[in-house]
């Protein structure tokens, strides 16, 4: 069955003639014209309904404001993501930056990877910009770029920032931008809602006057620099020389151009091939790599797709999203990965030896996950290293390493790459492995932990920037945690990194823009960085990864050998009937509150002591007999989401900040017990019992969500980076 014309078909189907055949304003016209949003328009369209809906969002938002969009009809404003919502937010943006630099030359940058009408969104962004005067850096003929390529060379250039187009992993009907500012660094929750409030304030001038004029220039604008990046071969000259600073060093190229096996690629999508391979190339590697999925494919060449039965019987499409680290349950209860499977690695790597690596990206190539070809005689060292199997043929297994334990063993071989002496420092998000603690606590290295998502770790490395520019005796910073640490003042980061497949390693020496700006690491995670770490360390094991994991646990007393994510999705996020899809949504979102509540009021309440943390064993032990919270240390809201603090393990329940799920994470020494409360605790419907009942009181706990925003924005403001940005003279 074609997967894809399943799903176009669906979206054609479930369309009406009127959205069609109506298409607002004709965003195809590639010449200057103006687009009148009038009254009426705002009232057919129900766009304030819409902005209701984004500006949740952006409060929220882990990773860009993101949603799903008609893949067909892209105006289509009954879904979040629309040419008109990206009219309003890239019009929004231009008028918070001009009123913040005033009668100066500002320039950014856009891109977007390979999803359904990012060149449309691309191109609407770069015109709008381009009327009202600011310079946009794009790739000749609007190519696609990686995410940290834009984020890369917002930085370098000094530029004021950027707009790149991506959902990441997530599946194929989705989009979203992620604003960039002048630092590369993703938009924390203040500076969204800075352009969030403009929209609102276009939306309150149409209720006033009746109408607001937006200017489209020329698609051929000469505000819209594709020449730039064509001279500056897309940036990739300054970012090889960044990496050759740092790990793509000498020592680690010849042992890459050493490697015994190829090392497979996987370009899930397709985006990274257009960039990465040219690097590889450009450093002499190229032929130590064999490809995969190098074509640019929207449908993400049919990886993570599937059908499913509904519950009448039917056959429906369903999109498991590109993240290869999700599990589910066949009709037999039998755990298993259904986007590994749809790689069909059976097929596809049936003539590679054993040992081979395959490394595999995602859409916007800011992710990495890695698995093995090993044999079925070292099953036991991968079990022993906490690895997941998956069965090839009679004699081969594909070893699954999670992000967790990929990262600890690019980390341990960086970091015994390059000490010196110097005050070393990790940042990871709370969700990530205690296995990286333990592990940083063997090396003497300091743990600074961050709420979920990239712009959080990029947020604390611009903080402890700003005192080391200072010349701090000894830097210290906040975590999340409530932590204070000291970093000394000689502060070097080995990674910066995620559970979820995203990292960047720290720079041996600082790193400088045209305009000398200092950074100790760059502002967004990095495949390209994290493929030529892990490549050196494979060309030097001399066994498989999980002998190399397994060495690693003994050698630095790690306990924590495993870690368990249990995603509790509400509903089906393919459904094309958006109608359908916006009730299921929002039944989906409010059963995931109700369970976020239930963990956050504990959380604040031992916050603010009104409770002690045996009054929360009693309501939890009360809520959940099947599990043991004798040895429950602490329970923490950190930023989004609560932590639970065992003496043995931890377990985080966190509402998706960007859709109707809930996520458990949890970290310990026994998988079996780790599942067993990520799925009990993650699954658990909310509902309050009279213990809880008797220690917190209804106005406490319908607070808790409005005061928890409070408690993040106090972190998010502590220790703040308040270097200034000054435009500089760009002379490219």
């Amino acid at each position: 069955m074609n997967l894809e014309k399943m799903l176009l078909d669906s979206v054609e189907n479930n369309t009406p003639d009127t959205i069609k055949n109506d298409k607002i304003f004709n965003y195809l016209n590639k010449d200057k014209f103006t687009f009148k949003l009038t009254k009426e328009l705002v009232e057919n369209l129900n766009l304030k309904s819409w902005f209701e809906a984004y500006k949740k969002e952006a409060l929220v938002s882990t990773a860009g404001i993101r949603g799903p969009q008609n893949i067909l009809y892209p105006h289509d404003t009954r879904f979040p993501i629309n040419t008109i919502g990206i009219t309003l937010a890239t019009l929004a943006k231009v008028l918070v930056l001009k009123e913040k630099y005033p009668d100066q030359k500002l320039v950014k940058i856009a891109g977007c990877e390979v999803r359904y009408n990012s060149k449309i969104y691309l191109d609407i962004i770069t015109r709008i910009q381009a009327s009202l005067g600011i310079r946009t850096l794009t790739p000749k003929n609007r190519q696609t770029i990686p995410i940290w390529l834009a984020s890369f060379l917002a930085f370098k250039l000094d530029l004021v920032g950027g707009e790149y187009i991506t959902s990441s992993h997530g599946i194929s009907v989705k989009n979203a931008t992620k604003d960039l500012n002048n630092q590369g660094s993703q938009f924390l929750p203040n500076e969204s809602m800075e352009f969030v409030s403009k929209i609102e304030e276009i939306l309150n001038t149409v209720d006033e006057k009746g109408v607001y004029e937006i200017e489209f220039s020329s698609s051929q604008d000469k505000l819209i620099d594709e020449d730039t990046m064509e001279k500056l071969n897309n940036g990739i000259d300054y970012y090889c020389q960044y990496l050759q600073k740092g790990v793509a060093n000498e020592d680690n190229l010849n042992k890459i151009r050493a490697s015994k096996n190829k090392i497979v690629i996987d370009a899930v999508g397709g985006c990274a091939y257009n960039t990465l391979s040219k690097i590889l190339e450009k450093l002499n590697i190229n032929n130590s790599f064999y490809w995969l999925n190098i074509q640019e494919d929207p449908f993400f060449h049919s990886i993570g797709k599937d059908i499913k039965k509904d519950k009448n019987g039917n056959s429906v499409f369903y999109d498991w999203s590109l993240d290869v680290t999700v599990s589910a349950k066949d009709e037999n209860g039998k755990e298993y990965f259904p986007v590994v499977n749809s790689l069909n690695y059976s097929e596809k790597l049936k003539n590679f030896p054993l040992n081979t690596v395959v490394l595999i990206t995602d859409p916007d190539h800011d992710r990495l996950n890695i698995v093995q070809i090993i044999s079925k005689n070292d099953i036991e060292s991968a079990k022993n290293a906490g690895a997941d199997t998956i069965e090839l043929d009679e004699n081969r297994i594909l070893c699954v390493f999670s992000a967790n334990q990929s990262f600890l063993m690019l980390m341990d071989f960086w970091y015994n790459s390059v000490k010196q002496n110097k005050d070393y420092f990790i940042v990871k998000t709370t969700a990530s492995s205690r296995s990286w603690d333990e592990w940083a606590k063997s090396k003497g290295i300091k743990v600074i932990n961050t709420p979920v998502g990239f712009k959080e770790i990029a947020n604390v490395i611009k903080k402890i920037e700003a005192q080391y520019v200072q010349n701090k005796e000894t830097i210290k910073i906040t975590d999340i945690f409530n932590n204070e640490i000291s970093l000394g003042s000689n502060p070097a980061m080995v990674t910066g990194a995620e559970e979820s497949g995203g990292m960047i390693i720290g720079a041996i020496e600082p790193i400088k823009s045209l305009n000398n700006r200092i950074a100790l690491a760059m502002r967004e995670k990095s495949a390209t960085e994290a493929i030529i770490v892990a490549s050196a360390l494979i060309a030097t094991c001399e066994n498989t990864l999980a002998d190399k994991l397994n060495k690693i646990y003994k050698e630095n007393n790690i306990i924590s050998k495993y870690d368990v994510r249990t995603d509790i999705s509400y509903y089906n996020e393919s459904e094309p009937d958006i109608n359908k899809l916006k009730l299921a949504k929002i039944e989906g979102e409010a059963k995931r509150t109700k369970n976020d509540l239930f963990y956050l009021a504990l959380a604040l309440a031992k916050y603010e002591n009104k409770i002690s943390i045996e009054n929360v064993r009693e309501i939890l032990s009360s809520n959940f007999n099947n599990l043991d919270f004798s040895n429950l240390e602490d329970i923490v809201f950190v930023g989004d989401g609560t932590y639970l603090k065992f003496s043995d393990k931890f377990v985080e329940i966190r509402p998706s900040g960007t859709d109707a799920k809930t996520k458990a994470y949890a970290g310990g020494n026994n998988k079996e017990i780790l599942n067993k409360y990520a799925q009990t605790l993650g699954n658990y419907g909310g509902d309050l019992n009279e213990i809880y009942k008797k220690y917190i009181d209804d106005n406490f706990y319908n607070s808790a969500k409005e005061n928890s925003y409070k408690i993040y924005d106090k972190y998010a403001k502590s220790d703040e980076d308040k270097r200034p940005f000054l435009i500089p003279d760009y002379d490219f």
